[in-house]
């Protein structure tokens, strides 16, 4: 395989995924698979689920034709099959959480039963760990992880799919330099149709991917990791994941560690996540995504970079000028993730104001708390100046 066939794979994927995604909305119109507005959620009428049907039908014949028809492709696609159906089944009736995790699960298991798990993780500065029996475990714990990972960031329109494409490039790019061509080939068919369904799901959306979409992305993505970069021994085998996945992945963490802060169900949906709080501040949905998109883009082109970039000979000398366009890169990477930050919370004076606010009224919620302080925010006056005015009145 080549990256003439990733690319071929590409383009199909994109194609089935784009022609049949329409298809896969009336569908969930006719069984009544339909997102509706809700007060966590950013969409303002009713959507049509089930796309990731139509995305799991480009991997499907993209993968067919152009992977490697061995123990771990099979497994890798059985699982796509079982997981997108146990998602369409909770777009259709909304399973209950403990049977959605028991699904990803066994999706997990197919892959990691035939071969697709990390055995050996390479580690910066430590080296080779062998991970024994615990192998299996935790490559299934990282999957399901991926798997809500995703579901966890798909509340905008064309947010998952975006940022899953992004990422799919990057890791496409990386594997073949890994020589992981099937790991490429399969990186360049997510890319592909997460591509094709955008062009329905880009703000506005005709059609949501749905946790049929969600929990596919997340698994094949995993699998692409694993296959592509976890499986070898480059130096920077677990830091190049971690960078081309680190949105969703610090969405997820942030938003889970505040309902644990909070003693709330790790699976109850709630208005904190990143695209909730740029709404807040006064974000569109397009302007979101975007937003997000490039903040993906830049730290995939410096886990890229850290891979290309000849900056060292690997025997401790530096290249002065590739070693600063690394830096550079990092930098533009880092001052991007800044003003993400700063967006979201404006310094500590953001936390500051909330627990103020929280130990005047502590039954408000931390919605109308953060929307309170925004407004003072973008007001620049805060309830105590206000009182004084009324008192000088």
């Amino acid at each position: 395989m080549t990256s003439l066939d990733a690319l071929y794979a590409f383009l199909a994927a994109m194609l089935v995924s784009a022609a049949l995604t329409p298809l896969a909305a009336r569908l969930a119109t006719r069984v009544g698979a339909i997102d509706e507005p809700r007060a966590r959620g950013l969409s303002e009428r009713a959507t049509p689920l089930f796309g990731g049907l139509a995305m799991l039908a480009a991997v499907l014949v993209a993968g067919l034709i152009w992977l490697p028809w061995d123990a771990e492709t099979k497994g890798i696609l059985v699982a796509a099959i079982v997981i997108a159906v146990i998602g369409a089944i909770d777009d259709a009736v909304e399973l209950a959480p403990g049977w959605k995790l028991l699904g990803q699960i066994i999706a997990a298991i197919i892959p990691v039963a035939v071969g697709v798990k990390v055995v050996v993780l390479t580690l910066p500065f430590v080296g080779s760990v062998n991970l024994g029996a615990a192998a299996g475990p935790l490559t299934v714990f990282g999957l399901v992880a991926l798997m809500n990972v995703v579901n966890f960031s798909d509340g905008v329109d064309g947010l998952a799919a975006g940022v899953c494409a992004i990422g799919s490039v990057a890791f496409a790019v990386i594997a073949f330099d890994l020589d992981r061509a099937a790991a490429g080939v399969l990186a360049a068919i997510v890319a592909g149709s997460s591509l094709g369904f955008l062009f329905h799901n880009f703000p506005p959306a005709k059609v949501f991917m749905g946790d049929s979409g969600a929990n596919l992305l997340g698994l094949l993505i995993g699998c692409v990791a694993v296959q592509g970069t976890l499986k070898t021994n480059a130096v920077v085998a677990l830091i190049l994941p971690l960078m081309i996945l680190a949105v969703p992945l610090l969405d997820s963490g942030f938003v889970v560690a505040k309902r644990l802060r909070y003693g709330r169900p790790v699976h109850q949906a709630d208005q904190n996540h990143f695209h909730h709080r740029l709404a807040r501040v006064g974000f569109s949905a397009r302007r979101t995504v975007i937003y997000l998109y490039l903040w993906t883009f830049l730290l995939g082109l410096f886990a890229v970079a850290l891979r290309f970039v000849p900056y060292s000979d690997d025997h401790g000398h530096f290249n002065l000028g590739w070693t600063l366009l690394l830096v550079l890169l990092g930098l533009l990477a880092l001052a991007v993730s800044i003003q993400v930050v700063a967006v979201l919370e404006i310094g500590g004076f953001r936390r500051l104001r909330a627990r103020q606010l929280r130990s005047v009224d502590p039954e408000t919620s931390e919605h109308a708390i953060d929307a309170k302080v925004q407004q003072e925010i973008v007001t620049g006056e805060w309830d105590a100046v206000q009182a004084e005015k009324r008192d000088d009145g």
